[in-house]
């Protein structure tokens, strides 16, 4: 963005314009031990998910809250649910954990980890269709019996949705994706490395086109993401160490707090319109992750969250929005088309 002219003296110069989706995967506890057990995982983290009301309440980000089978299949869950829904304006989604959604009754493709066992689970897009259609409604009924009503956001979990699975998703009434992260790119999974950072259309129903809201995630050096991917080639293992070196985002748990920050003015210097932050729910529980070893992390972490939110407030003209509120505004943002985008070509996007 070009350097601006000083505003006149006694005059202040305008907040630049950001919409701000936060969203958390809410989910069974033990995915950061490496355990993709089909059963007996505890959502106990998410009665922790009422110390995030102040967010919406008092600073203006109401939350998307991407749920997994195994939080909507828990009474105690569903009732902090309701809560954050009802009191707090937050939105429910869809979450997809295949490992951990009925029914368990087909074979996982030759050479993967059997299902219910510990280890990375099955390539979502190696599974047989119909088990994956199977499941995917599974969770969506899971979720219109605690909604009342169709959810309309998904994420896939673990980033892993390639793009000939999208139609899945558009026929079983999704308007808006939440599952793609730039600047990663998944050994055996899909290559979402040339993404953009801002909301895009995709294929979907006729009548209803699909709307993929990525996280936010840039390079810290316009270009050097391309470099990078030439480098690497077809070296997904060296392709994805981009991420740990020249990427940064407005995640709490991936960032620290100047990294965020500066994630965040870079990406609207760039033309940016929509920030996206997410993180998991069991990053809040004590000892549920290797970055929250115990009570006092757990508490320096929502602090982070907190303090990053109010400087947000105090540096943009803020809307905070649920991811359908997004797909809702999506006309007067004119977000492009994937066909129109740069290296619509390569990727799973």
């Amino acid at each position: 963005m070009p350097d601006q002219a000083p505003p006149a003296a006694g005059t202040a110069r305008p907040k630049p314009p950001l919409r701000v989706v936060i969203s958390l995967d809410v989910e069974e506890e033990g995915l950061f031990c490496g355990t993709y057990a089909a059963t007996g995982c505890g959502v106990r983290n998410v009665e922790l998910l009422p110390k995030l009301a102040p967010l919406s309440d008092e600073l203006g980000f109401p939350l998307t809250l991407f749920c997994a089978y195994t939080v909507f299949a828990s009474a105690p869950a569903r009732a902090v649910l309701e809560k954050m829904r009802d009191r707090h304006g937050a939105e429910i989604g869809a979450h997809l954990h295949h490992w951990s959604t009925p029914p368990f009754d087909g074979a996982p493709p030759e050479g993967t980890a059997q299902e219910g066992m510990a280890g990375p689970p099955a390539r979502t897009h190696l599974l047989p269709r119909e088990l994956l259609g199977q499941r995917l409604r599974t969770l969506l009924n899971a979720g219109r019996d605690f909604q009342g009503a169709p959810l309309t956001s998904f994420r896939m979990g673990r980033w892993d949705l390639k793009a000939e699975l999208r139609p899945l998703l558009a026929e079983e009434g999704i308007l808006v994706d939440s599952s793609v992260c730039p600047l990663r790119a998944f050994a055996g999974g899909p290559d979402h490395f040339l993404a953009p950072a801002d909301p895009y259309w995709v294929e979907g129903a006729p009548d209803r086109p699909l709307l993929e809201a990525p996280i936010t995630q840039v390079p810290l050096v316009p270009g050097m993401e391309r470099l990078w991917h030439g480098l690497a080639g077809r070296r997904r293992e060296v392709l994805d160490r981009f991420h740990f070196f020249g990427a940064l985002s407005a995640n709490p748990f991936w960032h620290g707090a100047s990294a965020m920050r500066l994630a965040t003015w870079l990406h609207v210097r760039r033309g940016g319109k929509v920030l996206g932050l997410f993180w998991h729910s069991s990053e809040m529980l004590p000892g549920g992750s290797p970055h929250v070893p115990d009570k006092a992390a757990a508490t320096a972490a929502l602090e982070k969250i907190f303090s990053f939110c109010r400087w947000l407030r105090r540096n943009f003209a803020v809307e905070g929005v649920t991811l359908t509120a997004l797909r809702a505004l999506a006309p007067e943002l004119h977000f492009p088309g994937r066909e129109a985008l740069p290296d619509s070509g390569r990727g799973d996007w």
